[in-house]
């Protein structure tokens, strides 16, 4: 995410062909957290780039409403991750129904 974060950091990644990795990664990838951020990645990756003012994402002013709905969204996701697994597990027996 780091790299992504400049304009000339996206480019970079997008030339060197990543996203088709990113793409054959997503397909096989079990574990959900790296599934999240492979996801969030190739959004990036495959997203219109920022319009003036934008260029560098990591100075980006995000206002406090957007953020709390951003980090309130993010532990939403999280939640539901947690609440998969638990579900997945269950179904295979490996702990005992609540």
């Amino acid at each position: 995410p780091q790299l992504t974060a400049t304009r000339g950091g996206r480019r970079a990644v997008r030339e060197s062909g990543a996203y088709l990795i990113l793409r054959e990664l997503h397909r096989w990838e079990r574990e959900p957290e790296a599934l999240a951020a492979c996801e969030k990645l190739i959004q990036v990756l495959i997203g219109d780039e920022p319009g003036p003012g934008m260029e560098n994402l990591l100075e980006v002013e995000i206002p406090e409403e957007v953020e709390q709905r951003l980090q309130r969204l993010d532990r939403e996701e999280e939640e539901e991750r947690r609440r998969r697994e638990e579900e997945e597990e269950e179904a295979r027996g490996s702990t005992p129904p609540r």
